[in-house]
């Protein structure tokens, strides 16, 4: 699974929601948090179930079935009405398959917003609540300022993480570490 990379489209249905949130905030001083929580949410389960991925990608449904699928998955997760009004905008406009690329762009447009930097973080299995905070602490001494973590979890890098904040790539995973010995055995012979 590729992480999604926000594109134009993305960004201008990532700065709508944005404008809606921030009109909410005058009746709900939360809604920007909660917002962001539900789409936060919805990406989550784009990440974890292929069948919803593939669901959100598949351009043969009929925008009707996607109505039906996408709000009866929406209303089981709890999430709210401005994400659901956001997911039927995308599917009238046949974009409910840019929705990772909208959400990810929304993330960084509030991350830049607050200040924050987004730290895309790959391991081999799931980060608990002390590597998150060892590797905050890591990237906050080497400079970067209001770290956030997007974590993704990548079997096939076999072991160690892939952080990538910025234009800046740490690469300490096992499987970049095989490669390398590989090409410096190769040279070698």
């Amino acid at each position: 699974m590729i992480a999604p990379n926000p594109t134009g489209l993305a960004e201008r249905y990532a700065l709508a929601l944005l404008g809606i949130a921030d009109d909410l905030r005058g009746t709900e001083p939360g809604a920007l948090d909660r917002i962001a929580g539900d789409l936060e949410s919805l990406l989550d389960l784009w990440r974890q179930d292929a069948g919803f991925r593939f669901f959100v990608g598949d351009p043969r449904l009929a925008a009707i079935d996607q109505r039906h699928g996408a709000f009866a998955i929406i209303e089981r997760a709890g999430i709210g009405t401005e994400v659901r009004n956001l997911v039927g905008v995308l599917i009238n406009n046949r974009r409910l398959s840019h929705l990772a690329e909208v959400a990810a762009a929304f993330g960084a447009k509030l991350a830049e917003r607050r200040g924050q930097q987004v730290a895309a973080v790959t391991t081999a299995h799931a980060l608990n609540d002390t590597q998150r905070a060892q590797i905050t602490a890591r990237l906050t001494e080497a400079g970067f300022s209001g770290v956030r973590l997007r974590e993704t979890v990548d079997t096939t890098i076999l072991g160690g993480l892939i952080i990538r904040i910025g234009s800046r790539l740490y690469d300490n995973s096992i499987k970049s570490k095989l490669q390398r010995l590989q090409y410096a055995m190769k040279g070698a012979a």
